[in-house]
């Protein structure tokens, strides 16, 4: 397969569904939001940006499987698998803050191959394809060489609902508000990792976060040169639902603060 050649695709179809979600958002009415569950809410725009891409996708790879948010479709391909956040910050977008995002992942034989993170209000494509850089905007990027936590500025997500481990995590948070330049908290993950990705965020950590969510942006990490790990230091960052994603120098010091406020 010519992995350059679908992101490019992939691309294309983002910035169509980029389009859409623009248009909704100047006259979008919050009274046609529903709730999935606490705190988790869904519009209509969320659900036919996802039928969009869906059906532009499935021209590009007809054999592939989908992993979408919505559950507009939900199937396993063979082979490839498209993951799909069609957007990510719902809650910024219901409430008119201008931070949302399109995240979109091809895994192959369960490995990410293609990454495109389409952060909409600034029009900023970040995307990579295995065997190339990851770029934004057709620059290449690179995580930030920043070596100690002292000269970094981190991002996080705060939960949401299953706050059984709030207290844990705002000792975290203490700790890293201490030890860094601050902490910011954007609203969107996928955001988020773009942004570790090209250097603008020294680390991004969170957990409670679903596949959709994370696994463009960590796919774009890990080609800038960067390392996704779970709060334990292993790779399994899918399936744990943790993820903490770096520049590849400040690994230990975070995960020791992890350690220390997440100790049973």
């Amino acid at each position: 397969m010519n992995y350059e050649l679908i992101c490019s695709k992939v691309i294309a179809v983002t910035r169509l569904t980029g389009n859409f979600i623009r248009k909704e958002s100047m006259n979008f009415d919050a009274g046609a939001v529903e709730f999935k569950g606490l705190n988790d809410m869904v519009s209509y725009v969320d659900k036919n940006a996802e039928k969009l891409l869906v059906r532009n996708l499935a021209k590009l790879i007809p054999e592939a499987g989908f992993t979408t948010e919505e559950e507009t479709i939900n199937s396993k391909g063979a082979v490839y698998n498209w993951i799909i956040d069609p957007l990510d910050g719902t809650t910024n977008f219901i409430h008119g803050v201008p931070t949302y995002s399109i995240s979109i992942a091809l895994y192959e034989e369960d490995k990410p191959v293609v990454g495109v993170v389409y952060e909409i209000n600034r029009g900023e494509m970040f995307y990579s394809y295995k065997g190339g850089d990851a770029y934004l905007n057709n620059k290449v990027i690179k995580v930030s060489s920043r070596p100690g936590l002292s000269d970094c500025l981190l991002a996080t997500g705060f939960p949401y609902y299953q706050f059984e481990k709030q207290a844990q995590y705002m000792q975290l948070l203490s700790e890293m508000m201490q030890k860094t330049h601050g902490l910011r908290r954007i609203g969107s993950a996928a955001v988020d990792l773009a942004y570790v990705a090209c250097g603008r965020f020294d680390a991004f950590f969170e957990y409670n976060l679903n596949a959709w969510d994370v696994a463009a942006g960590a796919f774009l990490v890990q080609q800038a040169g960067g390392n996704i790990l779970n709060f334990a230091g292993g790779d399994e960052f899918l399936e744990t639902r943790e993820i903490l994603a770096t520049n590849g120098l400040i690994d230990g010091e975070i995960l020791e603060a992890i350690k220390r406020s997440f100790k049973s």
